[in-house]
């Protein structure tokens, strides 16, 4: 969504009958809400994607990583086990069912996981790449959502096009976070200093480096940092990995404690007030931000195999620094400026490259619902406020008139370390589905969790049902 479009040619009209859904963004939450929305004929569906063609987190398909949850949490099963956009399905029509069921993976590649979503992407009608949303507003003349877009084709031309809408879904994603010591270094030419978004595009330029440092304790960190070591002569490894938290610590993966990943923790954790929420995901960390214990295991395993024939692998493994400051040295090499937390010791490291593995913020909506600005209710930090349904909270003018905007990714400060779990995307786009048709489309458990969050009884969720009857809706078709 960041992207400024070309200069565009003369607008195309905008369709007759307003649609029931408009989606903006196209990667795993709206493309799972895409698919469980295939078979509502009851429900006119588009969905826009910048981009020419789905893609998820290319440059860190590295060879052999994994998803960090099961195969079971795809775009549908959890919703609808027998939707034929399941990931069983794209084995099923790839005659790979028996090669998987002999494989007992649990945990599939990443790069299979993304091959899967390419398969529903390029098979599901609706969607529509290469278009960039350029804004939402809300029209009180008609009562619904207009959407304006620019339509990129693959010259690099472009044309403007318009729809309107009773409900838009935003899943616009994240976006690489770079620390503001280092913008500077990541913006100019010279001595590679990049995210790990980019990770795989550099790689061979990274192993010819004389020394290399990755700062970021995740699983993103300790996966580039391993896949370096792999690769890199023993003896001369040349490599620094440092991290903020104070340990390069395991994420948390036992039983009860992934049952914050479930349903029953997100509506807890939304009836919290906001204070109490905003702690805990700054204490929670270790849910979502920890590192594989597989791959924590890999890491020790491939630097104790560099001990055997005596002396110890040239790398420097720190957690609890932080980069207070950075800059190139001439154009070869670029310093950073390190402090430690709790010793409080500071110290310089010079070194040939840099990858960030510095994770992902939201990305930011102001620019894209600068129109919807004076509708959108906020908190006391000035962030949407949105509700259990996964609505944003929008003036009553609005929502009188039964026309909703819903939000996906971008919830983490009302719904929890849940929001970017893929494990939760089914139920969350079911969940909205079942708002937008004001039936129990898709029935959903009422308990998904041994543990019971909090003394009081859990929540009951009703279903939402619009406020104004519609007229006939009409089935799935393309842009007009």
């Amino acid at each position: 969504m960041s992207t400024p479009p070309p200069t565009p040619s003369t607008p195309h009209p905008a369709p007759a009958a307003p649609r029931d859904v408009v989606g903006v963004g196209i990667g795993p939450a709206n493309l799972s809400l895409a698919a469980l929305a295939h078979p509502l004929t009851e429900l006119d569906a588009v969905f826009y994607e910048q981009r020419p063609r789905f893609d998820w987190h290319p440059g860190q398909l590295i060879e052999g990583t994994t998803l960090q949850v099961p195969f079971l949490a795809d775009l549908v099963t959890l919703a609808d086990p027998v939707s034929p956009w399941s990931f069983l399905n794209y084995l099923r029509t790839r005659d790979r069912l028996f090669p998987f069921y002999f494989a007992e993976r649990f945990h599939i590649h990443r790069a299979e996981y993304d091959a899967y979503c390419r398969w529903v992407s390029e098979n599901l009608p609706g969607l529509h790449f290469g278009h960039h949303v350029d804004s939402v507003r809300w029209n009180p003349e008609r009562d619904l959502f207009e959407v304006d877009f620019t339509r990129l084709d693959t010259e690099g031309d472009a044309a403007l096009g318009r729809t309107y809408t009773r409900n838009v879904v935003l899943g616009v994603g994240t976006e690489p976070f770079v620390p503001e010591p280092l913008k500077p270094l990541v913006e100019a030419p010279g001595v590679p200093v990049l995210h790990a978004a980019d990770y795989l595009d550099a790689r061979d330029r990274l192993l010819t480096a004389g020394h290399v440092t990755v700062i970021g304790a995740g699983q993103s960190g300790a996966e580039i940092f391993l896949d370096l070591l792999r690769h890199r002569p023993a003896g001369r490894e040349g490599l620094h990995w440092l991290g903020r938290t104070e340990a390069f610590a395991p994420m948390e993966y036992s039983k009860l404690g992934l049952e914050h990943f479930t349903p029953d923790y997100t509506r807890y954790f939304h009836a919290l007030a906001e204070t109490t929420r905003d702690r805990l995901v700054a204490a929670q960390w270790r849910l979502h931000k920890g590192i594989g214990t597989d791959t924590i295991a890999a890491i020790h395993d491939e630097l104790y195999r560099r001990t055997l024939d005596g002396g110890w692998p040239d790398t420097v493994l720190t957690p609890g620094v932080h980069v207070r400051t950075a800059g190139r040295l001439a154009t070869t090499k670029v310093e950073l400026h390190l402090e430690h937390t709790e010793q409080g010791t500071r110290s310089r490291l010079t070194t040939d490259a840099v990858v960030l593995a510095t994770g992902y913020r939201e990305r930011p909506l102001d620019r894209l619902l600068a129109g919807l600005d004076p509708y959108i209710r906020r908190d006391s930090h000035d962030r949407p406020k949105v509700d259990e349904h996964f609505r944003m909270v929008l003036d009553p003018s609005v929502t009188a008139s039964g026309c909703h905007l819903h939000i996906q990714n971008a919830a983490l400060h009302t719904h929890g370390v849940g929001t970017p779990d893929l494990g939760l995307a089914a139920w969350r786009s079911a969940t909205i589905l079942n708002t937008l048709t004001g039936k129990e489309t898709y029935p959903l458990p009422n308990r998904t969790a041994f543990t019971t969050f909090g003394l009081e009884p859990r929540p009951h969720i009703p279903r939402a049902r619009n406020e104004r009857t519609t007229g006939p809706l009409t089935p799935l078709a393309d842009v007009r």
